[in-house]
């Protein structure tokens, strides 16, 4: 027996028909998806500096059409820095007249990374500029007072990074920076030497010529003034060192690459120290070459840190040999591996 009606059945063909309605998309009416348009019209430029979310981006590097333009970075890139130095993809309007603003929809492979962290014990780490070749370590041979310490962790992130180091010795006239230099004796590294109002420019704009160079240093040694006489237009701020304190004041803010004949600087904000966390403790000892050659004589798995058995470093060291400045060196490797052990 059945328990439909003709009615029924009627109801039944008109539920049949009925479509519900799909929930609408809350960001829009385009269905979502993961495949990203390939953007094959983008233009390449070089991040100049970053403020606030905004890019300065130089398009057309090296021809007549070159310019700036100002950019936003893609959403899909909102888990990805992008820094001073970075080759990127720009759409939209790349013209760089007033009020345009284009989109970084890709970062290109970097070629090298500097970075630091907050300090020794995290390994969150900051990327302060990309593809730099050389960096340009300036320290004062007084007021502030040079710190060797600090330098030896430029070298380490240097090397680790794959940068060459340059050293370059400001206010030599307020004091003599021979006793300092003994300690970089067994490095293979290019010194510059100036004086108040006597940048050797010549010199240095040989040195950065076809290189992307970035200067860090403590604050008040002089590196934003170096800057500015190598640059005349960059007008970067300086600072003045504390005559009580003897520590010099953060001035410069930003990270900004200028261009110096056809080879760029990137000046940096002064620090006061410059964490390595992020590094692996096997790549300090090739910043220290002097020391590497001799620990190729070293047993596998050597720390080198004091009380190492063996240690072939430490037994040549106490033995007289790289002298006096040798010791210094292995103090100086041995206490940045001990940080970082």
């Amino acid at each position: 027996m059945s328990w439909l009606s003709e009615d029924d059945d009627e109801d039944d063909d008109k539920y049949a028909d009925y479509e519900a309605k799909s929930r609408p998309n809350p960001k829009g009416n385009r269905a979502r998806t993961k495949i990203r348009p390939e953007h094959k019209d983008a233009v390449t430029g070089r991040v100049l500096t970053v403020d606030r979310g905004r890019y300065l981006v130089l398009v057309g590097e090296g021809t007549p059409e070159e310019h700036e333009a100002i950019a936003s970075r893609a959403s899909e890139l909102r888990k990805q820095p992008v820094v001073t130095g970075d080759r990127v993809d720009l759409v939209g309007d790349t013209s760089g007249i007033d009020g345009s603003l284009s989109r970084i929809v890709r970062i290109q492979e970097r070629k090298t990374l500097l970075r630091r962290s907050a300090d020794d014990s995290d390994e969150v780490e900051r990327i302060i500029v990309a593809n730099a070749d050389q960096m340009l370590i300036v320290v004062s041979a007084a007021n502030p007072e040079p710190r060797p310490r600090l330098v030896d962790r430029y070298l380490v992130a240097a090397f680790d990074a794959g940068i060459t180091p340059i050293l370059c010795i400001t206010k030599t006239d307020l004091a003599d920076p021979t006793e300092f230099l003994k300690n970089f004796v067994g490095l293979d590294i290019i010194v510059v030497q100036s004086a108040e109002d006597k940048w050797p420019i010549e010199t240095l704009r040989a040195l950065l010529s076809a290189h992307s160079t970035v200067a860090v240093g403590h604050s008040g040694v002089g590196k934003s003034t170096l800057v500015n006489a190598l640059v005349p237009d960059a007008k970067r701020a300086i600072g003045r060192v504390n005559t009580v304190t003897g520590r010099g004041r953060h001035t410069s803010s930003s990270t900004i690459s200028l261009r110096v004949g056809d080879g760029w600087i990137i000046d940096t904000p002064g620090v006061r120290s410059f964490g390595l966390g992020h590094v692996n403790p096997d790549s300090i000892l090739r910043s220290f070459t002097d020391l590497a050659e001799i620990a190729l004589e070293c047993p596998r798995g050597c720390t080198h840190l004091p009380g190492s058995p063996d240690c072939a470093m430490i037994e040549q060291i106490e033995a007289g040999r790289l002298g006096d400045i040798g010791r210094y060196r292995l103090d100086s490797l041995q206490r940045l591996l001990s940080t970082l052990a």
